[in-house]
Parts: C-alpha cells; structure tokens; sequence
C-alpha cells in the first residue's frame, strides 16, 4: 500500500509533495458518460480524496463501446450511471470517497455540490450546463476544464478565474460542428484522448502547477489526422458578465434554464430554450435522418426514436412525446438538438 503511488511520484513534476496534495483535492465531475466516467476512473488511480460524481442517465447499451466503466450487467439493470461509476471505482481504489448524485443538475443544485471543491469538470453534452459551470467557477474561484468530443473530433480548454477568458468570453470563438454523439456516432479513442488532456491539466492544478498549464483551446481529429492548438489571450472580454469587473454570473439565474413543462392531459414535455434561437430544419434533418423515422413540413420536424417522439419547431421550442418526466426530456433534447 505504501508504494501505490511510487510510480506517479517518481515524477518529478509530481513528486511526494504533489502526491499529498492530490490526495487533499476534492474534484467535481459532472456528467459520467464517457469523459465522465473515464476522468473519474484517472483520478480515483491518481489518489485524489474525493470524487463527487453527477449524472442524470441510467447506463444503456449505446453506452457500452466507449464508457469502460460500465458493464453489461448495468445495462440490463438500467443502473445510474453515477451508482454504476461508484461501486466500480470502489474496487479500484477504497480510499478515495466516491460521492453518487443521481440528479438533472440545476442552479440549486449546483450552488450546493460546490462546496469544498477544488476543482470542477466538465463531461456534460450541452451548452446550457457548461455556462452554469462557468458562471459557478467564476464565481466561486474554481478552475474547471471544458471537453467535449463527437465523432472522431475533440476539444478541451481549461479555464483558471481570474486569468484569460471564460467560456462566456469564448462562444463565438470555440470550433463547434453543431453535432451530438446521437446524430454524428462517436469513436473510443476521441473519448480517451479528450480525457488525457483533461486529466492532465486536472493533476496540473491538483498539484498547483498552474505554470504548467495549457493556456490554449486545444482541438483534434483522429480520423483526418489534424490537430490545433488557438491561443486566447484577445479573445478576454472587458465587460463579460461572468467575469468581468462587475459580474452578474446570468447563468445562474432562473431565466437562463430551459423552460419545460408537462403538457396537461398529455404524455408530452414542452421545451423552451432560454434565448431565442432560429433552427434551419431542413439541416436538422440531414443530421437526424439514420436517427430514425424523420418528417419534416415548413413549420417542424419530427423525429421517432424507440418509444419516444421529438417535435421540433422553428424557433427551437420542442415537444417530446411519450414522457412526463422532465429530465428525460431534457436529455432527449440535448441528445439530439445539441
């Protein structure tokens, strides 16, 4: 037991002194999909003293291929992913407390999961979440490491407050294809890659090396064999409301959620975005077309998948039929509208 961790002290960078302080670091992580999951599994290895995990979802076979935390077993008993996460990672390493929320992550929520945190990331499939984590990091001084990963393509940026952009700052900046894991598939290998450069500059911060940290949006694609690296130094706004001067944090307010309700009489969730947002149907439907039965008029598009039916509207307003439950709605949506 007292040598486990010899060989990641042996790193200099890391060292014994490094070694006590990960193991003092508590590390949120919300979302257990692939990068969740994955992430979780290098630091539960790595020795942190505590992992608290968020995720919504159940484990489906879909998930099998790429999210090697999981096994066949989880599937059948359609396990949440983060008690699923748990009683794995308790194998590898009963030292670190291993911390299960099975939960839709709101504000409230997220204003109580942030206490004693060291460290926050990001293993999410929407942008509404990710700018509620980074209004929560901006204002309560907390590094988090944005990821996200579709097909064979991957990005990640960490985001220290206090220092350079915020993702606020950068949503004109990020590369983005629009697409999800459910209209575009997605490979093993982006996942892990994804994951190397978030764990990494996680043990970075873990260890307080914030010099060594990536100052950069670093993007790839296996597939075509490309790989980038943009600095954002310029791309800092003065008067960012998530951390500006005079930050407000927008995202942490009730009007920035999506807006859902249960229809009365109806086996449907109706879904608002929180802005007003234009959606190009007939481009939807490309990408939604080996999805499933696809219909499209002038006014909405409609997507059949399994037992459950998305409409979706011009102005992004949706209505998913066959649920009542909101955050399977939800995660519908984000599943295939992005």
């Amino acid at each position: 037991m007292n040598d486990r961790y010899s060989r990641q002290e042996l790193f200099s960078p890391i060292g014994k002194e490094g070694q006590a302080k990960i193991r003092g670091k508590s590390v949120l992580i919300i979302g257990a999909g692939a990068l969740g999951a994955s992430s979780a599994e290098a630091l539960t290895r790595a020795g942190v003293k505590r992992i608290v995990l968020v995720d919504r979802d159940y484990v489906d076979w879909t998930n099998l291929h790429r999210q090697q935390l999981y096994s066949e077993e989880d599937a059948e008993n359609q396990l949440p992913k983060v008690i699923a996460a748990k009683n794995q990672l308790q194998k590898i390493n009963r030292n670190v407390e291993i911390e299960a929320n099975v939960m839709d992550m709101g504000i409230e929520e997220a204003e109580e999961l942030i206490s004693g945190i060291d460290l926050i990331l990001d293993a999410t499939d929407n942008f509404e979440t990710r700018l509620l984590i980074n209004d929560l990091a901006q204002k309560y001084q907390v590094p988090w490491i944005y990821g996200a990963c579709v097909g064979s393509y991957g990005i990640s940026y960490t985001i220290l407050p206090g220092e350079g952009p915020c993702l606020n700052c950068l949503l004109d900046k990020i590369p983005a294809n629009g697409q999800t894991c459910d209209t575009a598939g997605i490979i093993a290998p982006a996942v892990q890659m994804v994951v190397a450069y978030q764990t990494a500059e996680a043990l970075k911060i873990l260890v307080d090396d914030f010099k060594a940290v990536r100052r950069k949006v670093v993007t790839f694609d296996l597939w075509e064999n490309q790989q980038m690296q943009l600095g954002m130094e310029k791309a800092k706004k003065k008067d960012c409301p998530s951390c500006g001067p005079n930050p407000s944090y927008p995202y942490l307010e009730r009007r920035s959620e999506l807006k859902t309700a249960v229809l009365c009489g109806r086996d449907t969730v109706q879904i608002r975005p929180s802005y007003n947002r234009e959606i190009d149907l007939e481009e939807m439907e490309k990408k939604l077309v080996s999805n499933g039965n696809v219909r499209r008029n002038a006014f909405l598009l409609e997507v059949q998948s399994d037992s459950r039916r998305l409409v979706l509207f011009k102005d992004g307003r949706a209505l998913v039929h066959g649920t009542k439950d909101i955050a399977e709605a939800k995660s519908i949506y984000h599943r295939f509208i992005g």
